[in-house]
């Protein structure tokens, strides 16, 4: 990227420290052959994986496992034109291991949504990328107005 269009690329290790505190991303699927975003709430398991939680009976988990999907989060401010976002490409599977379900079930993301057979969701953090917008930088790259 170029410096001086106000955007700075994150690492992979500073992408993942800002998934970390994001309490909302984005799952970016393919729904009937057409591109669908889902807000999700989310972890990052101990080997940098996207988990989301789900009912077992959803759409969704039936739709994914198996499938490469993009995830998204980010953090904006609005006010002094700076924020982030984070990009976690791989493939969804559906956690079966007995003993993988069971730790998520204590570590994992909690449903905002009770259901009495949730799943987990991996996803494999294959591609991550991300950038900043520089603080006080428009569009253009020049300084906003004071």
């Amino acid at each position: 990227m170029n410096p001086d269009d106000g955007f700075r690329e994150l690492g992979r290790q500073e992408c993942l420290d800002r998934l970390g505190g994001a309490p909302i991303g984005r799952l970016v699927h393919t729904r009937d052959a057409l591109p669908a975003v889902l807000p999700v709430d989310f972890s990052l398991d101990d080997e940098s994986a996207v988990v989301l939680r789900t009912s077992a009976d959803s759409e969704l988990a039936r739709s994914i496992d198996g499938v490469v999907v993009a995830f998204e989060a980010d953090s904006v401010d609005a006010a002094a034109h700076s924020g982030w976002s984070v990009v976690v490409t791989g493939r969804a599977l559906v956690v079966s291991d007995p003993a993988q379900h069971d730790h998520l079930t204590r570590t994992g993301p909690r449903s905002w949504m009770a259901s009495p057979h949730d799943v987990f969701i991996r996803i494999t953090s294959e591609l991550v990328t991300g950038r900043e917008l520089v603080e006080g930088r428009t569009l253009y790259g020049v300084d906003p107005p004071i």
